[in-house]
């Protein structure tokens, strides 16, 4: 199940009888899987639930915390497509050079809209003691349910605006005015990017409000894209305040958040041929941002107690057939020619329990995980050169 976490479940089977001599199929690694991130998501979903229904304290917060959310791309069986939003928590502190760095991270994942992933999200931050923290710096771009998440959940954050986002919005005023490419459009940015990180962002605005549009062939569209990026900029403007904010000691990026939808999602839900239906995205997300933070122990024993009460029957009748596109994950459709025979399913670790080879969930003596290994014959030892016969 740890395995099925990590690398796609076609991969499961070789791994577990690498390391256990054990057996199982490829649709047993997925189900089980499955069937335990299922177990994860109901836990934390109750826990959420408990936090809005009783409020109990948080614990106390780091002096300066970084909360940073943004979603990632997931496809689907059919075709489609599906966001998963992701939080990222971490704890700043200065670097030997000075500069912020943000460490301690964890993260949560669901496969939600807006409204229901900020009570379930705000479990995690319950966790992390945000509520008690020194100063909370949520660093965000410019969507709207990014911004409606520190309305609702972080009200007395520092808010900043992700820097590489500020200066996608501002390249994209200067390449429409100057075109792509061009010197024009890289000296003026040049200039400007510097002013908006280390100096005054209303310099930056005015010189954007001077860009001439008649430089170019579609000047109407010049216009807009120049006149949007201001009003932008100037909706956000106490979020451009990157001088000071790398003054106190704040990062001004929201880079935690970005590797963690490569760490927490696409590492594993964007692999070569995967596509995943809807209802499994949050099972393999809750898995997979569990082991990620570092929390895979603590949580594992609660799934586990609710998977090892679960009648045994119930697991083996679950479908073991190929997953339809309404319920179940499909990978690698094309990794192995559809005319190639595939070998049966081995037994489900599940039945061991039947043989004797496992009771209350842990091995016997006679399962093969305790067996000793046959001992090797010892080659006999070669005389060194000078000696004796």
């Amino acid at each position: 199940m740890r395995l099925g976490t990590l690398m796609p479940f076609e991969q499961v089977p070789e791994a577990l009888a690498f390391f256990t001599q054990v057996g199982i199929g490829k649709e047993t690694a997925r189900r089980v899987t499955e069937r335990m991130g299922e177990f994860i998501v109901e836990i934390e979903t109750e826990e959420a639930d408990r936090l809005e229904r009783e409020a109990p304290a948080a614990p106390a917060g780091p002096p300066v915390q970084q909360v940073s959310v943004d979603g990632a791309m997931v496809p689907l069986v059919g075709g489609g497509w599906t966001e998963v939003k992701t939080l990222a928590i971490g704890t700043v502190e200065a670097d030997k050079e000075g500069k912020a760095h943000t460490t301690a991270l964890s993260y949560f994942s669901r496969l939600a809209e807006a409204e229901r992933f900020y009570p379930l999200a705000e479990l995690e931050l319950h966790r992390r003691g945000t509520a008690h923290a020194g100063t909370i710096c949520a660093i965000v771009d410019g969507a709207d349910w990014c911004q409606g998440f520190i309305d609702v959940l972080c009200p007395r954050a520092v808010r900043i605006l992700d820097f590489p986002h500020a200066a996608e919005h501002l390249a994209s005023a200067a390449h429409a005015v100057y075109g792509p490419g061009t010197s024009e459009a890289s000296e003026w940015l040049g200039v400007h990017l510097h002013e908006l990180k280390h100096g005054d962002p209303d310099a930056v605005l005015a010189a954007l409000r001077a860009l001439p549009a008649t430089t170019t062939s579609d000047a109407g569209q010049a216009a807009r894209t120049r006149d949007g990026v201001l009003n932008y900029f100037e909706k956000r403007r106490d979020q451009l305040n990157y001088a000071q904010f790398q003054a106190a000691g704040y990062p001004i990026g929201s880079g935690i958040v970005e590797s963690a939808n490569k760490l927490v999602v696409e590492a594993r839900l964007k692999g070569s041929g995967m596509h995943w239906g809807r209802r499994n995205v949050n099972p393999m997300v809750g898995l997979r941002a569990t082991y990620c933070s570092g929390r895979w122990g603590e949580l594992w024993a609660a799934a586990w107690t609710r998977f090892s009460a679960r009648p045994r029957r119930a697991l083996r009748e679950r479908p073991m057939a190929l997953p339809s596109p309404a319920t179940s994950v499909e990978e690698n459709r094309s990794a192995q020619p559809a005319s190639k025979a595939t070998s049966p399913p081995r037994e489900p670790l599940i039945r061991l329990e039947r043989k004797g080879l496992a009771q209350n969930g842990r091995p016997t003596k006679d399962h093969p995980w305790r067996r000793a290994l046959v001992s090797r014959p010892r080659p006999a030892k070669i005389p060194s050169a000078g000696a004796k016969s």
